[in-house]
């Protein structure tokens, strides 16, 4: 398997399963843009600039008649299918009321305030309380009832002159027959043209045909912005297929607007009332759609917010296209349509992957509807667009997935669905971003990892933000994701990793290092073992645990960018955002591999290190042996001599104290080493040389000068490193290594200098084996694998890991999800495709099982 990359920034895999729609028919006038749309069984109804409102007949597509009587642009239309009314907003600051039975006017409704409201952006019907709620550009929320009292109460006040009207008469709706030659006034009856049916109720209306909204059905300052559009929960759209009134009766009303907010209001008979604002933080909110307790907002630039109604939690971000707003939707049982500014559609499947793509208009999609076909049981799609055409596609319309969203569904099947495929898709794109943090060459790629990844983790459902660290540091992502509430204060996990990688030289990899190559049931590539894997897995993890309403902890991601070359500046970062990050109860990596290819194993403990550079100069230019070979005093013999007294004839440490506080070897240990020795078929002693003693390394000698064999170098340097374990003490170490170097060489007499610097340093760690997360954590591994995990030490070093613990007082847990052949830092890096599976389940596992639990401490 080879997967295609692409520059797009979406982790939504971009391959449509489905075909492009068949495009049925086109109605419309190509001199006017579409600005809104709806229709019923039998119509469509076009609202554009024109000013009027075009009637087609939905089965032989033919223009019917056309609605007249506005003086602006229609920008929203309504339906009320139970009394047959159309409602249409416009620019001209009023909302009209049409028979849909006869194409007549029957009222019109005026703003509090008239043009004042200036334009009239978005409607909802509540059919239950017979109200009619308005979105207005100077940021108000109002809103009207039509109920037969209501009504019948205006027409008395009128008649009785308790109360008279204030507008101006309207020459249209207030205007008797010409023949009559009167003038316009407001009891004039216009409607004489009304069905029998139509008839007796309208002539109970005559004088109330034109109302005013009062003062007191207005919200001022709805919103810090227009209001763009609304959407009714329950939804009442044709192709919902969750149309449920509450047991109370009352519906919800939602309100999106420019001020990047969306707003969810009780609807009561006493007005709406607010309940709860959801914060986009992407531009405008657009437009609106709703299935269920899942709310879609479009956005500009690209962006669709998906949030969750019975949380009020933010549950993902779909980026369709970057730059390009989202100016409508519309779902369908389980999918949504997004409509853009750059002519295109596109279809989404209930795990928000793109299913279908397509050029649907030669302009900007203002509009769409969902609507029953004229001629089969199925769905029709239509959209309109400043080309001034409405397009009727025929959707097919998938199998409902009933329980889809259901947190009842078990975690062992959450790869049910395509989000597999979403993880390694992802996967290919990260890898795919040459992120090597030891060359300056591709510090830019650096960057481009860090701005791609807090893309993915943001529309994976995270919030996300980019922090920085030292002057050309590589900057850390920070991203959230936010749980559920639950009987308990939520635990917040921070899930630390890093995003850059080794270097990967073409020799020795059989195919390209920077993009995925999958092969017998491995991916190959740099970093997807280390550590970019791990992270998209978590990440899908966390987002599958919010789509399905079951994630329970806050979920904090910290990666950095610079793990390969010492974490520099990385701590230094996190104090100066601690207050950012937030509180932390535990921490969680995943950063190395298992210790065989099986059974599945958890990192409890890490060795330390020391990094020293030690430089011994003569002071003089590099000489020639021959000429100068015995008549000075070399660096590089006095280096060799140096180095020797490092260690003795045993090759133990000789640095003094060295081992004084090496931890001792418990029984429990012991047998440990025992039997993870039947399972390497290793010594249990090399094993615990490896992992729980300390060890120092002589890393290479560099030489001033060509290197030839004929030079006595002026300089020699060397590299130094020591790994220490519990309970060594990192500072004392350090400095006991350096004063060991000074008084060695102070012995020598020589003539020449020595310069020792420490260069890196990280301290040991050693996790809680009775931690009950840790427990937790075990726990959900022998679930998912059947079988008990390996209990594992490291011999390597993760200098961030004991930071944290120490920066924030908790404990951190350690799973590691490669294998011992997974060849991280070498060519044909890989990793297994049934251990990124199974890792995603076995973390969505362990968060389940933290959710509801207290946080352990540090003794």
């Amino acid at each position: 398997m080879v997967v295609t990359l692409s520059s797009a920034a979406s982790v939504s895999n971009p391959v449509p399963s489905l075909p492009s729609p068949v495009l049925i028919h086109s109605l419309g006038d190509e001199n006017k843009s579409v600005l809104s749309l709806v229709a019923d069984a039998e119509h469509v109804y076009v609202g554009g600039q024109c000013q009027d409102i075009s009637v087609w007949e939905k089965r032989n597509y033919t223009l019917e008649t056309s609605l007249r009587g506005h003086t602006g642009s229609i920008l929203a239309l309504e339906l009320a299918e139970e009394k047959r009314w159309l409602f249409s907003a416009s620019g001209d600051s009023t909302v009209r009321i049409w028979s849909t039975a006869t194409f007549t006017p029957i009222y019109v409704l005026h703003p509090y305030l008239e043009s004042g409201a200036g334009d009239l952006f978005s409607l909802a019907w509540n059919s239950k309380l017979q109200v009619i709620y308005v979105g207005c550009q100077n940021t108000s929320l109002q809103w009207f009832e039509f109920s037969k009292d209501r009504i019948g109460q205006r027409i008395q006040e009128i008649t009785s002159g308790i109360s008279t009207p204030t507008r101006k008469v309207h020459k249209f709706f207030d205007s008797y027959p010409q023949y009559t030659h009167k003038p316009a006034d407001l009891f004039a009856n216009n409607l004489g043209s009304l069905s029998p049916s139509l008839l007796e109720e309208s002539m109970s209306c005559t004088a109330a045909s034109a109302f005013d909204i009062p003062a007191s059905n207005v919200i001022d300052s709805a919103h810090y912005g227009y209001v763009y559009c609304m959407a009714l929960i329950p939804p009442v759209r044709t192709g919902a297929d969750d149309f449920t009134f509450p047991a109370d009766g009352n519906c919800q009303l939602l309100t999106g607007s420019g001020d990047e907010t969306i707003k969810l209001w009780n609807c009561a008979p006493s007005g709406p009332t607010l309940m709860h604002t959801l914060e986009c933080s992407h531009g405008a909110v657009l437009s609106l759609s709703v299935r269920g307790e899942t709310v879609f907002a479009g956005c500009q630039d690209g962006y669709v917010k998906v949030f969750d109604l019975e949380t009020k939690s933010f549950v993902r971000t779909i980026i369709v296209q970057e730059n390009i707003d989202v100016l409508s939707l519309s779902v369908v049982h389980s999918d949504l349509f997004t409509c853009s500014a750059n002519g295109q559609v596109q279809r989404w499947s209930p795990s928000f992957n793109c299913t279908s793509s397509w050029k649907a208009h030669d302009g900007i999609v203002l509009s769409s509807s969902i609507t029953q076909s004229a001629e089969t049981d199925g769905f029709v799609l239509l959209t309109g667009a400043n080309d001034g055409f409405v397009k009727i596609w025929d959707i097919a319309v998938p199998l409902k997935l009933a329980d889809d969203m259901s947190p009842e569904n078990s975690i062992s099947n959450v790869d049910g669905d395509d989000n597999h495929d979403t993880m390694v898709y992802a996967l290919s794109i990260f890898v795919s971003i040459p992120s090597v943090s030891s060359d300056l060459l591709h510090r830019e790629d650096c960057r481009q990892a860090a701005i791609w990844l807090k893309k993915c983790l943001q529309q994976l459902g995270a919030e996300s933000t980019l922090l920085p660290t030292c002057e050309l540091g590589n900057p850390l992502v920070l991203a959230t994701f936010r749980g559920s509430q639950g009987k308990h204060p939520k635990p917040r996990i921070l899930f630390y990793g890093h995003y850059d990688v080794i270097s990967a030289p073409t020799d020795g990899w059989s195919s390209d290092p920077f993009k995925i190559d999958g092969r017998n049931g491995y991916l190959y590539g740099r970093g997807v073992s280390d550590d970019k894997g791990p992270i998209i897995v978590v990440a899908c993890a966390a987002a599958e645990l919010l789509r399905r309403r079951a994630l329970g902890v806050d979920l904090i991601f910290l990666i950095e960018g610079e793990e390969e070359v010492g974490s520099t500046g990385f701590m230094d970062a996190v104090r100066k955002h601690k207050a950012q990050i937030g509180h932390v109860d535990g921490i969680l990596l995943s950063n190395s591999t298992w210790i065989t290819e099986f059974p599945p194993c958890i990192t409890y403990g890490l060795r330390g290190v020391v990094h020293a550079t030690a430089a011994i100069t003569s002071g003089a230019p590099d000489r020639h042996s021959g000429v100068e070979g015995g008549a000075v005093t070399e660096p590089m013999l006095d280096m060799i001599n140096l180095l020797a007294t490092l260690t003795d004839d045993q090759r133990e440490i000789a640095i003094p104290g060295f081992y004084e506080r090496v931890r001792k070897q418990t029984d429990e240990e012991r047998q440990l080493y025992e039997l993870l020795s039947k399972v390497t078929g290793s010594p249990g002693s090399l094993l615990s040389s490896r992992w729980r003693e300390p060890s120092l390394t002589v890393h290479k000698l560099v030489v001033s000068g060509p290197g030839n064999s004929t030079v006595i170098p002026g300089t020699v340097t060397a590299q130094v490193s020591l790994r220490i374990v519990p309970d060594q003490d990192l500072e004392s170490i350090s400095q006991s290594l350096v004063s060991h170097l000074q008084d060695s060489f102070r012995a020598f007499q020589s003539p020449n200098n020595l310069s020792v610097r420490i260069e890196h340093t990280a301290d040991w760690w050693l996790g809680d084996l009775e931690d009950p997360w840790f427990n937790a954590l075990e726990t959900a591994v022998r679930e998912e694998w059947g079988v008990q995990p390996l209990r594992i030490r490291e011999g390597g070093s993760i200098p961030s890991i004991p930071n944290l613990e120490k920066e924030f007082g908790c404990r951190a847990l350690h799973l590691p999800l490669g294998q011992s052949t997974d060849r991280a830092h070498l060519p044909n890096e890989r990793i297994s495709l049934s251990n990124l599976r199974r890792g995603k389940s076995v973390v969505a596992r362990f968060l389940t099982k933290i959710a509801d639990s207290r946080a352990p401490t540090i003794s």
